[in-house]
């Protein structure tokens, strides 16, 4: 098995790319060993001293590690631990529940079903390039918030993307929209 590494924006973030599916739809966010339970894959990758976050998408990976360790050393630990859960059969993720996959529901405001839209066709695909995700949270009182994931949770250029990409652009189309937040601001 042949893995490629991709560097991220965010400098404690690498992608992992098996070349095989990873999930057949929607990420999976994992920010430590505790809530990993469901995952064979991130149980394992959690199981190296020094990862702090897993990310699983369709098709990479992404791990964050602590900042004082250095990829050199942690990098061969991971491709191994990827190496090893494929070589087991188990799935990377264990199939209990629907995760992230939320779409345009029938109670969204035409609104929100824009922002939906935008995220998904324009946004999404970026930030996966970069190893991570983004999510809708809301729309109140003019203004967005999204969960950043993946390689963009605590990334130093996040809220840069947020600002300078994601919040013109959703107002450039949607004059309601007056300002993008990442959950948790």
């Amino acid at each position: 098995m042949f893995i490629q590494t991709e560097d991220t924006p965010n400098p404690e973030t690498l992608k992992f790319i098996p070349g095989n599916i990873i999930l057949k739809t929607g990420t999976a966010d994992f920010s430590n060993k505790d809530v990993a339970m469901d995952s064979p894959l991130a149980s394992r990758l959690f199981e190296i001293d020094g990862v702090s976050r897993v990310f699983l998408a369709t098709d990479f990976i992404s791990v964050t590690k602590d900042p004082q360790l250095d990829w050199n050393n942690l990098k061969p630990s991971i491709l191994t631990g990827i190496m090893e859960h494929y070589s087991t059969g188990l799935p990377p993720i264990n199939e209990t529940e629907d995760r992230d996959t939320k779409t345009n529901n029938t109670e969204d405001s035409e609104t929100i079903k824009q922002i939906k839209d935008l995220l998904e066709t324009r946004v999404r695909p970026a930030v996966a390039m970069d190893g991570g995700d983004i999510q809708f949270e809301s729309f109140k009182d003019g203004i967005v918030t999204l969960l950043m994931k993946g390689a963009c949770s605590g990334c130093p250029s996040s809220t840069a993307t947020l600002k300078m990409g994601i919040e013109n652009m959703l107002r450039h189309y949607i004059p309601e929209v007056q300002e993008v937040r990442a959950s948790g601001m």
